[in-house]
């Protein structure tokens, strides 16, 4: 810590918005032992900020968001100001039932349980956009993956990186993408529980640097123009045990280990139900279209893009450590301690079940027959994430039914609204 005057507690919620208090420095000693106070009823607040009527989370009673002083960063585009991300708590100084990054936190001890730990790493696109008389408009447009684009973006970017890499992130690629405006920035795996911080951390960064730094807005929503392409976060990971990549064949790099087949058969069991946690917001199912490069169906294939999990081709050199799997259906709306924490619970029951794969998919999966489809709307997400045990179980009692009645009131706002009126309201959110 050096001379920050603020001191910024932050916590992601069951709705995915990054949401928080500020402390004095003068009074941090003391709060990061107490925490700050919190209503029960704030995680019961759903992304349009409408208080949801949920059992356990009424406007009575308090927790406390307690800072993991792990996590403590200077924030690189305000003058004194850092902020910390936090567990929720009860009075007891345990996790109440409703705090997604302890839900996470859970996971991993269960996958380190069943002998692994889980590497991760999320690949965030995003728009940057001005405000114009007409309306928000995309910023900075380029070719796709042209050096015009990346000129031309350059001064938000590379503030944007330098930021990132002051708070103790690696940037591995930072690219303009297929949309106008649209911006990838890719960052490097890491364990879990900081692979869900990074998460957050490099989307209010994105949003701070574009706009405090540079009157932008930005946006992670997953489908922000009705009439262009969807921004997804695509959520690499690999399974380790001790110091060894385990994801990859003893004998050929290129195919999948046992455990990792069935860690993988698990996630697209459960995929139509993990989707509720991983593309949690009314407008991700725009986005989960055929051709779309985001996964429309219940697949998996190598490097195969349209496929929901691709087993990306590991690295000349490296090819045992850079061995992964891309859940491709994830965007930025998504509370990554939920979507995290929600795909090892169902890789982990894939592993102890000794579930099979099914044979891969080698061509686009919408042109074959057989294939599941992914729910087509929010609404029919959270039917099938209340009837999955594993993931209910897993988030537990509070946690679980706070998801469902939050995400169901959206999704009746969101039709009462409209799409056009959703992506307007949305747009800066996430």
């Amino acid at each position: 810590m050096t001379d920050e005057r603020l001191v910024r507690f932050l916590y992601g919620d069951p709705s995915g918005v990054i949401r928080g208090k500020q402390v004095h420095a003068a009074w941090l000693g003391g709060a990061i032992t107490s925490g700050l106070g919190l209503t029960r009823a704030q995680n019961a607040i759903n992304v349009l900020d409408d208080l949801v009527p949920v059992a356990g989370m009424e406007p009575v009673g308090e927790i406390r968001i307690v800072p993991d002083m792990d996590t403590y960063a200077r924030l690189p585009w305000l003058d004194g100001v850092a902020s910390v991300f936090c567990d929720q708590v009860g009075h007891d100084g345990l996790d109440w039932g409703a705090c997604p990054r302890g839900f996470l936190k859970r996971a991993v001890e269960r996958a380190a349980a069943a002998g692994l730990t889980v590497q991760a790493s999320f690949e965030n696109e995003f728009y940057l956009a001005e405000r114009t008389p007409g309306g928000l408009r995309p910023w900075a447009d380029g070719p796709v993956y042209s050096s015009a684009g990346l000129d031309r973006a350059a001064h938000v970017v590379n503030d944007v990186v330098d930021a990132l890499v002051t708070q103790g992130l690696e940037v591995e690629q930072a690219i303009n993408e297929y949309g106008p405006g649209q911006q990838e920035i890719s960052v490097r795996h890491a364990g879990a529980l900081a692979a869900a911080d990074r998460q957050l951390r490099l989307r209010d960064t994105v949003r701070g640097v574009a706009e405090v730094g540079h009157g932008l807005l930005a946006s992670f929503a997953p489908k922000p123009w009705a009439d262009g392409i969807g921004s997804g976060c695509h959520l690499h990971f690999s399974l380790w045990d001790g110091e060894e990549n385990v994801m990859a064949a003893v004998d050929d790099p290129f195919a999948l280990s046992p455990t990792a087949r069935a860690f993988l058969a698990g996630v697209l069991h459960h995929l139509p139900a993990l989707v509720a946690l991983t593309c949690p917001s009314y407008l991700s199912y725009d986005r989960l279209r055929p051709s779309a490069w985001a996964g429309s169906t219940v697949s998996w294939g190598f490097d195969n893009r349209e496929a929901a999990l691709r087993i990306a081709s590991p690295f000349r050199g490296r090819e045992r450590a850079s061995a992964n799997a891309e859940l491709k259906a994830c965007d930025g709306s998504s509370n990554p301690h939920l979507a995290l924490g929600g795909l090892i619970l169902s890789g982990l029951d894939g592993l102890s079940r000794g579930m099979e794969l099914p044979p891969p998919a080698a061509h686009d999966p919408a042109t074959l027959p057989g294939l599941r489809p992914l729910p087509a709307t929010q609404l029919d997400a959270l039917a099938a994430l209340e009837t999955d045990p594993v993931l209910m179980d897993g988030l537990g009692d509070l946690l679980g039914r706070c998801i469902l009645a939050t995400r169901r009131t959206e999704y009746a706002r969101c039709v009462q609204m409209g799409d056009e009126a959703v992506r307007a309201v949305t747009f800066a959110i996430f």
